[in-house]
């Protein structure tokens, strides 16, 4: 599709690009602006294959080869788009979306959901990974208590390859998320560096269940050690811990696969 003669912006000094800028470098600029921006063609086909509303385009036609998308749409040129974009001349589009605040209090679970806990996961990148691992595991929920990154972090949509899109995710704190546990009679199991931690491929993980996971480098806080069951996955080697992202990839593939053994 042809851009219909609209102009095309080639300053790094635009004000649209400033805000361009700012809405994939700076946090708090998200959360006040209600935006964020995505850059790459898979991640805005999810993006609205999942509902969320788009602002607005940049493209890059020297580099975008597909449709032009519904919406507003501003074209740059080659030294802007590179500038702006985490990968460099990939792909050729950046679009910017309104922010969703899911409630956990709204999500309603099948009987038999699985959710992920994550306490205070600090890198964008792992979390980016664990959402990619979530969806391709049929995770139901995914439940951040005490964030220190923010969701809508260019890194986490990166890494996730747009499955922030399709995920629930939410925000909360320790003790919402256990009264929500509780109160929709999900089995809990936390992940704490024990002796006398169960194994978790003994586990029965067919029914409601919910993993915790902490931190990588000092894992669960106290406020979990008696809430649940502690399991660990069983490991042969000499390292006794994973990466948080694999660990949690282990976990939801035998959630997974032990449901995939009931199924008719």
């Amino acid at each position: 599709m042809m851009k219909a003669n609209l102009p095309m912006i080639e300053s790094l000094q635009n004000e649209k690009i400033k805000h361009v800028t700012r809405l994939l470098s700076d946090n708090r600029f998200r959360k006040k602006s209600g935006l964020f921006a995505v850059e790459g063609q898979q991640e805005n086909t999810r993006a609205q294959q999942f509902g969320f509303e788009s602002e607005e385009f940049y493209i890059c036609e020297g580099i975008f080869k597909a449709a032009i998308p519904q919406g507003k749409v501003h074209f740059v040129s080659e030294k802007v788009y590179e500038k702006l974009a985490y990968r460099g001349t990939s792909e050729g589009i950046i679009g910017i979306y309104q922010t969703k605040n899911a409630l956990l209090e709204d999500f309603q679970p099948k009987p038999d959901s699985a959710v992920i806990i994550l306490e205070g996961i600090e890198k964008p990148g792992n979390l980016g990974a664990i959402l990619r691992s979530c969806e391709a595991f049929g995770i139901d929920g995914l439940v951040i208590t005490d964030p220190k990154v923010d969701f809508y972090n260019p890194n986490v949509i990166r890494s996730s390859v747009g499955c922030l899109f399709g995920m629930n995710v939410f925000a909360a704190t320790n003790e919402s998320a256990v009264q929500f546990l509780e109160r929709n009679k999900f089995n809990i199991y936390t992940t704490m560096m024990s002796a006398d931690a169960g194994d978790l491929f003994a586990e029965e993980l067919t029914a409601r269940c919910a993993m915790v996971f902490g931190t990588e480098h000092s894992g669960l806080s106290e406020f979990w050690e008696k809430i649940g069951r502690n399991t660990l996955i069983p490991m042969s080697g000499s390292i006794d811990s994973l990466n948080l992202s694999n660990a949690v990839a282990i976990t939801a593939y035998e959630i997974s696969r032990q449901k995939l053994q009931v199924r008719p």
